[in-house]
């Protein structure tokens, strides 16, 4: 009895003791906590999915207030969020739902392969490698990169050989934009209205292009010159629209002969 007894002693003793020296060298060792990072981290959605691009929401939440990523840029938490983290760091952001759009349509049917390809099946190393899998240097490369690093089921390979997206599952993180090797993918406000043209081919050449891919720009510019509002304008050969101006009349959809003008509304209500 004794000898349990002065166990229990002893092993009191020590553990009150242990316990003064862990409280002791915390307090040594502690590691300062920015306040503006718990703050950001509280406005955060706890979902740590990565479709920030960084480690997690603690990852996230250091990054913004090291000023090394946008205040927008919490995927899962979307505009509200964004909103919130945005009066922490004293930074207006705006509470528009952005989604993603394919600037490219060259299909299977529509774009020539350049060819069989052997190599590792990815866009980016394809594009490194051979300039892609298309005869068209400027379309999508088909192999699925952003389908790979989309967090939220947005994105999918279709049959067609491009990739679909879904725009009631897209929260417009922008990963699969900055993975894109041939930079056919864009974010647009939800709200957008207005012609989109779905081609990123700036080459001159237009026997190339007609050859290359049937859905591919011609660089006719008679959308341009056919706008009642004179909200096209042809840059670096590409259509590009003036949203100010351009009050979706269809004037330049229904006159593209290769059909590559569409409106931003009707793209984002498919889901392929």
């Amino acid at each position: 009895m004794t000898t349990i007894i002065a166990t229990i002693i002893v092993s009191f003793i020590l553990a009150m003791v242990l316990g003064v020296l862990l409280g002791f060298f915390q307090k040594i060792f502690a590691v300062p906590v920015d306040e503006k990072v718990a703050k950001v981290r509280e406005c955060l959605p706890g979902a740590n999915c990565g479709g920030c691009g960084f480690p997690g929401c603690d990852g996230f939440a250091a990054a913004v207030a090291a000023g090394n990523a946008p205040v927008d840029g919490c995927a899962a938490g979307g505009p509200a969020t964004a909103a919130k983290v945005g009066e922490v760091m004293g930074i207006s952001v705006s509470a528009e739902a952005q989604v993603t759009v394919l600037a490219c349509q060259g299909t299977k049917e529509c774009a020539a392969a350049r060819g069989t390809y052997n190599g590792v099946k990815s866009c980016a190393a394809a594009h490194q490698a051979v300039n892609g899998t298309k005869m068209c240097s400027f379309g999508c490369v088909g192999f699925g990169d952003c389908v790979a690093v989309c967090q939220f089921d947005a994105l999918h390979m279709g049959e067609d050989g491009l990739p679909h997206i879904d725009p009631t599952k897209c929260t417009g993180c922008g990963v699969c934009v900055k993975t894109c090797p041939m930079h056919l993918l864009s974010k647009v406000p939800v709200t957008r209205k207005g012609a989109v043209a779905l081609c990123s081919n700036r080459s001159e050449n237009k026997p190339s292009i007609m050859k290359n891919c049937k859905a591919g720009c011609i660089k006719c510019g008679k959308c341009e010159r056919s706008c009642p509002q004179k909200a096209i304008k042809l840059v670096n050969g590409i259509p590009v629209v003036d949203y100010t101006l351009c009050n979706s009349c269809k004037t330049c959809v229904d006159g593209c002969p290769t059909h590559v003008l569409k409106l931003v509304q009707d793209v984002l209500t498919v889901t392929a």
